[in-house]
């Protein structure tokens, strides 16, 4: 299987961070990305910056007929045309879009690295992942995500809000 994330912390010219949310995953359906389960949103402080805007956060399964690297093609293009401007790490965005398993492979090239090398440590990785695929595994670790969001800190594991809201999905 193959799990993406996509957060964001900004407003955009689209409308709000659920909106930008909403946004890409309707471009990910259009770039024949097939859509097969969403989890729902949850908000995280920002980090490292708490003064940054909360972040949103989704889970998503997808199916794709092709490799990671046109994946990541896709993801890129989706990112610029939501308004994606790549400036400092960690600084606020209003699209984040992130491979965090594609299919169990082990890769590490310098445009991608799978599974995400920080995905075990996120606790907005790993709710959602545990809400739609609680039987998915980390790849290297060989651990579920519930076993890796009870290694996470205390703090981290009560900051963390499960949103009782969905995506909007536009179906044609």
């Amino acid at each position: 299987m193959i799990h993406l994330n996509i957060g964001s912390n900004l407003n955009s010219k689209h409308g709000s961070r659920f909106d930008n949310i909403s946004l890409a995953i309707n471009f990910l359906t259009n770039s024949k990305i097939n859509v097969k389960k969403i989890s729902n949103f949850y908000e995280t402080p920002s980090y490292p910056n708490r003064n940054f805007p909360k972040f949103l956060n989704v889970g998503i399964i997808v199916d794709y007929y092709k490799d990671y690297f046109d994946l990541l093609n896709e993801i890129k293009k989706i990112e610029k045309k939501l308004g994606r401007i790549k400036t400092v790490k960690n600084d606020p965005r209003v699209i984040d879009i992130d491979i965090v398993d594609f299919n169990s492979k082990i890769k590490k090239t310098d445009k991608l690295i799978l599974p995400h090398p920080k995905c075990h440590l996120r606790n907005f990785v790993l709710y959602p992942i545990l809400q739609i695929d609680p039987n998915w595994f980390h790849p290297i670790f060989k651990k579920n995500a519930q076993f890796l969001i009870n290694k996470l800190s205390q703090k981290f594991r009560i900051e963390i809000t499960r949103l009782k809201k969905n995506v909007n999905i536009e179906y044609d």
